[in-house]
Formats: C-alpha cells, structure tokens, sequence
C-alpha cells in the first residue's frame, strides 16, 4: 500500500509539474501578453513577468511594445510639375494596444508597411518637384498623418515618418546644375559690379584728397617705387606724375598770350587786300558796257553815206 501511494504520489507530482510547465508563462518587460480563451479575447492584458494561462482553454499572444523602424520601398511616382521621380522613406511607429493591435488587424507590420507605401506614392503625386527637394518637413507631416489615421483603429502610433533619399533622372540632374550654375555666375557679376562700385567711390574720395593736398601725390609715388622696389627687378618703372603735365601746360600759357598781340596785326594788313579786288570780278558789272551799244546808234548816219550800195540790191 505505502508503495502504490507513493507512486500516486510521485505521478500526481509529476503531473502538476508537467502542467505547470504548460500554463506557465514570462512576459517580458518591452511585451504584454493578450490572452485568449476558447478564442475569446480576455479583458486583462498580462503585463511583463511571470503569469499562467490554462494548458489548452487558453492561448497568450504577446505583443512587442518597442518603437520599430521599417524601411519604406523606394517608390517610383510623377509630381505634379509632370517630372518622373524615385522616393524612399523610413517609419517609426510602436503599439499602444495590444489588444487591438492583435484582434483588429491580421499582421500590424504588414499593414502599416502597406499604407506607408501607398501614402507615400500619393504625397509624391501631390507634390511638386521643389517640395520634394527643399520643403521635407512639411512633407513627412503629411505623409505622418496619412499614414497615422487608419493605424489609430489597430492600436498603433505612428512616431515619426522620414524622407530618405529623392532620385531624379540624369537629365534633370543636368538642368538641375545648369541652373544653379547660371544663378551662381549671376550673384558672382552682381558682387563684383557692386565691388567696382565701392572701389570707384573711395577712389573718387582719394582723388579729392590729394587735390587739395599735392604733396600727397608725391608721396604715394615714393610709396609705389618703394613697392617696386623691394623685389628684385633689374628694372624700375618710375610712372610720370599728370599733374607735373598740367603744371608745364599752365607755365606756358603767359608766353603764348605775348606773343598774340605780336601776330594779330599782321593779318589784318593781308586780309583787306585780297578780298576787295575777288569781290569786284565777282559780281556782274559787265552790265556798263551794254549802254555805249545806243550811242552807237547815232553814229548810224555812217550807214547813210553807204547808202550808195543800194543800186545792187536793185540788180
């Protein structure tokens, strides 16, 4: 009798630590555990540690709680400027019901990675080429909430949604830095027409400077020959001051203005005989000539006296 007792005892023994080993459970710390009996959904979430469920009434499915990042496939799109464009992104997102998150949906990764996709070949097509390359925040906002507004219904919550990388075409990648390079070479003439500007101004400044101060001109050129100088040329170009020029042209004016009044009377004596006897020849006086032809007329009577010819006329 002891014998079999203590057989019962060691197999009711052995029995309960095989149970124990079957309805014993450990949920860790970054999990919950939702369990289902008979397949119905149980109101309390098992938090981490240590918990049992019943061997084959009950089932517990544990659920990871931990922010997961989930490369989005690039995806290839057409803005809204008409320009064919390839996108990949990155998502954040975690569980904040685990309940839902096991009973309202088949695979939450498979969802939120295929509204990810689909979100993201939408905000392309609504946006322009610009957006895309400069304006991402305002793009991953987007892109969050669309993606962040069906996933609210599994129990998950969409952290953060990044734009990765924007891959455009060889030509207009070409277009791209044509362009950039034109406005480059545009700011580069404005500053260096603004630079002109300034030096002409100080330079203008200077030149008053030192016309109200000769001497200053001096000592720039001793300035500019010591410059010169300190390099070793066998030759040394000594530029010729303008105003030692000017200064020689003014010395000799007063010499000039002596000299005129020396040669003034001279033309006048030559002027007046010339143009007097051109003017007369000019103008038509042949006209006196005419009238002595009248007083020739009286003189006709000669004709009278030759009148003797006529007896030939008759003949």
């Amino acid at each position: 009798m002891v014998e079999e007792l203590v057989i019962a005892i060691a197999a009711a023994a052995s029995v309960g630590v095989v149970y124990a080993a079957a309805a014993a459970r450990i949920v860790k710390q970054y999990e919950r555990g939702v369990v289902l009996r008979l397949g119905r959904l149980r109101n309390d979430v098992r938090g981490p540690g240590f918990t049992m469920i019943l061997p084959g009434v009950e089932r517990l499915r544990k659920v990871n709680m931990q922010i997961v990042t989930m490369p989005v496939p690039a995806q290839d799109g057409i803005t809204r400027d008409n320009v064919t464009v390839r996108v990949d992104a990155v998502i954040y997102f975690k569980v904040v019901d685990a309940a839902s998150a096991v009973v309202e949906v088949e695979d939450y990764r498979f969802a939120v990675s295929q509204m990810a996709q689909t979100s993201l070949r939408s905000i392309i097509g609504k946006s322009d080429l610009d957006d895309l390359l400069s304006n991402r925040e305002k793009l991953n906002q987007g892109l969050e909430l669309m993606i962040d507004s069906p996933a609210v219904g599994w129990g998950v919550q969409i952290d953060r949604v990044e734009i990765k990388d924007v891959s455009l075409p060889e030509t207009m990648k070409r277009s791209m830095a044509r362009q950039a390079e034109a406005d480059r070479e545009r700011r580069a003439r404005v500053i260096n027409a603004d630079a002109e500007l300034q030096a002409s101004k100080k330079l203008a400044e200077a030149a008053g400077e030192m016309s109200r101060q000769p001497a200053a001109l001096q000592l720039r050129l001793l300035q500019t020959v010591v410059a010169v100088a300190a390099e070793k040329n066998s030759t040394l170009v000594l530029p010729f001051p303008v105003e030692l020029l000017r200064f020689l042209e003014r010395a000799q004016q007063p010499g000039q203005v002596q000299q005129q009044p020396q040669q003034q009377p001279q033309p006048p004596q030559q002027q007046p005989q010339p143009e007097p006897q051109q003017v007369p020849p000019v103008v038509p006086e042949a006209a006196p000539p005419p009238p002595p032809a009248p007083a020739a007329a009286p003189v006709a009577s000669g004709p009278t006296r030759v009148a003797r010819p006529k007896p030939l006329a008759r003949h």
